[in-house]
């Protein structure tokens, strides 16, 4: 059985692959530049792209099992989910995951409607996010300076997200399930900033913005952080972006509070800590 991993370069994708031959399971993996991608020995690397159901349609001769991606280039969700799903069953494949993005798109209904069995993969929080979000300014200054700085979570390392998804890839038993994934813990930005001050054994520190001051140093003094969040919005104007984050931040709903079992639900051991992540990333924030 080969498995097919779209996004194979990208944040889960890239652990999907590891995981997967670390099984002993054979890889093919998909990537826009399979000129310059760099992966393990063994894997069959193939061109293509989500958003080009043609090219995927190549990618899935002589493949039993892949992982999909619901989005392409700036995160936006896919609109050729069908095309994709009938791409697949043409080509044989029996069994997929779904990595979802900010919001669903047409790939998720287009797969519950077919015959395949599918595993949705609904992480909550990535803790890669901290490096896109943060990673820049501890760098420069040392002090992060954001809003609601009680305000929790519970990240998700993305080797486990990939984890659960080579599991069900390659072992199935999983069809028809929709994971929400999180990490073991509930984190305050404090919390964050601490840990990382003792991965690094750097001096750093969170400082609270309330939420003019936030409009102030986001919107009129035109330096907003290069948060992912307000990347994905798009073309949105500044204050429609920092608004909308404000609320998310502010409204601590409790879907983003609560810490599930999914991890070990599914691979048999305990989700690892932010700890751990920061740890094995720590040179990012010096």
């Amino acid at each position: 059985m080969t498995i097919l991993v779209t996004g194979a370069t990208g944040t889960v994708g890239r652990f999907v692959v590891r995981h997967l031959l670390d099984a002993g399971e054979k890889v093919r993996a998909v990537t826009r530049r399979p000129d310059v991608a760099r992966f393990p020995e063994g894997v069959e690397v193939v061109a293509g792209d989500m958003t080009d159901a043609a090219r995927m349609a190549e990618a899935f001769d002589g493949i039993t099992a892949a992982h999909l991606i619901n989005f392409g280039d700036g995160y936006r969700p896919l609109g050729n989910g069908q095309e994709i799903v009938d791409a697949a069953v043409r080509a044989g494949v029996r069994r997929v995951t779904i990595l979802g993005g900010w919001e669903e798109g047409s790939l998720e209904p287009a797969v519950r409607a077919s015959d395949l069995e599918w595993t949705q993969l609904q992480p909550i929080e990535f803790m890669s996010n901290t490096l896109n979000d943060w990673a820049p300014r501890l760098r420069a200054e040392g002090v992060i300076r954001e809003p609601y700085g009680g305000r929790t979570s519970a990240p998700v390392h993305e080797s486990d997200i990939a984890a659960i998804a080579a599991v069900a890839l390659a072992e199935g038993g999983h069809g028809g399930q929709a994971y929400r994934i999180t990490g073991p813990e509930l984190l305050t930005p404090r919390d964050k900033i601490r840990i990382l001050a003792e991965a690094t054994g750097r001096d750093l520190a969170f400082v609270e913005l309330t939420p003019e001051q936030t409009r102030q140093e986001w919107i009129e003094d035109g330096t907003p952080p290069d948060l992912l969040l307000l990347q994905v919005m798009g073309d949105a104007d500044a204050r429609t972006k920092v608004e909308f984050l404000l609320r998310v931040y502010g409204g601590n709903q409790e879907i983003g509070r609560t810490v599930t079992d999914s991890v070990e639900k599914v691979t048999g051991r305990p989700a690892l800590t932010f700890a751990q992540w920061a740890a094995e990333n720590a040179d990012a924030f010096r």
